[in-house]
């Protein structure tokens, strides 16, 4: 699956440092505002200790997570949609992800200063919502202008439809509005919409970033920000971003384990955010097992078994007759392939099967 998700927010918020705890590829922290003038894009695996449990069965020679791309974005700045900081290059880099993870500055740091100079998240939601409405609304207003000429010069009914659909995003981003919470029939959506790739019509998780005491109850700035959005369908995270990083800068799975119990964690805070930020995709996984490997393979939910099994193969889906499906907590209880089968827990499914996580 080729889907990215896009970790955003003002500068000196975090970002980079939550990047850093879970990307393979890492990139440099300043305290300095719009240091990174780029983005930083890393294949980060999506942690399953289901993998692990079947491993324990079939002693695969190797395990293969699932993964997902994610791209740590510039910093943002008030102005972005006019081209303040690098708000040109931040925005067309925002507009080429599936999802987003808003990250918010929870904490106090006197080293650190804030570019808006006080510690404020509700503030900064509104802020970057801000910028990335101004952008939407004009890029929706350059739809409908060209949409208007074509239904001047030749009574294009298609056009005329087009305008009636996309008046009403422009509408909702004027007042300050964002896309994703539009109601639209599915068919205008990909008729009128769809090809503006609309900055607030993407998914977003909002992940505080909080000081190390904080790390397990949040602290008044994540309540803050749990209040502002409890009416919504948005997800809220916290993690303490300087302590994760120094977690994941540890060789031994042992010490890692010591260092999440004496901070009060069962498991990295940056974890949930993975397994969530795969989620928001609309991304789950299938496992196969075997001598060479248990792999959790990557998939659309919904799709069906020829086109699960095209994930692995082209000619699996082409080809498609059957899959033959055990269920993991199945497979785990009982403890063999061959386990399953005497207790009738092997099915076999047809072309449209769809394919459960």
């Amino acid at each position: 699956m080729s889907l990215k998700c896009g970790i955003i927010g003002l500068t000196n918020v975090g970002k980079t440092t939550i990047f850093n705890c879970i990307s393979k590829t890492k990139a440099d922290v300043s305290n300095f505002a719009f240091s990174n003038t780029t983005s930083n894009i890393g294949i980060i695996d999506v942690p399953d200790p289901r993998l692990n449990e079947l491993d324990k069965i079939v002693h695969s020679a190797k395990i293969v997570p699932a993964t997902v791309e994610i791209v740590d974005l510039p910093g943002l700045a008030k102005g972005a949609s006019k081209g303040e900081g690098f708000g040109n290059k931040f925005l067309a880099d925002v507009q080429q992800t599936d999802a987003l993870i808003h990250v918010l500055r929870c904490f106090d740091d006197d080293n650190l200063a804030h570019v808006e100079g006080s510690i404020d998240p509700v503030r900064d939601i509104e802020l970057v919502d801000f910028e990335l409405q101004v952008r939407d609304l004009e890029l929706v207003e350059r739809k409908i202008q060209r949409l208007e000429k074509a239904a001047k010069s030749a009574g294009d009914k298609d056009a005329k439809q087009g305008i009636e659909v996309l008046s009403k995003y422009r509408d909702v981003l004027g007042n300050l509005g964002n896309a994703r919470s539009i109601d639209i029939d599915k068919d205008m959506y990909d008729r009128y919409v769809k090809d503006l790739l609309l900055l607030t019509d993407k998914p977003v998780i909002y992940v505080c970033n909080v000081d190390d005491k904080s790390a397990v109850n949040g602290n008044a700035y994540s309540q803050a920000v749990m209040d502002l959005l409890k009416d919504s369908d948005a997800l809220v995270l916290v993690v303490a971003g300087k302590l994760e990083a120094e977690i994941a800068d540890l060789d031994s799975v042992e010490d890692r384990e010591v260092f999440l119990e004496d901070a009060g964690l069962t498991e990295p805070g940056v974890d949930r955010m993975i397994r969530a930020a795969y989620d928001m995709l609309n991304l789950m996984s299938f496992f196969t097992a075997g001598p060479k490997e248990v792999k959790a393979w990557t998939i659309k939910k919904g799709m069906t078994a020829p086109q699960a099994a095209g994930v692995i193969h082209s000619d699996l889906e082409r080809g498609f007759i059957r899959a033959e499906v055990l269920k993991y907590n199945d497979m785990v209880e009982l403890g063999s392939e061959s386990a399953c089968k005497e207790k009738g827990k092997l099915f076999v499914e047809g072309k449209t099967y769809v394919v459960q996580d």
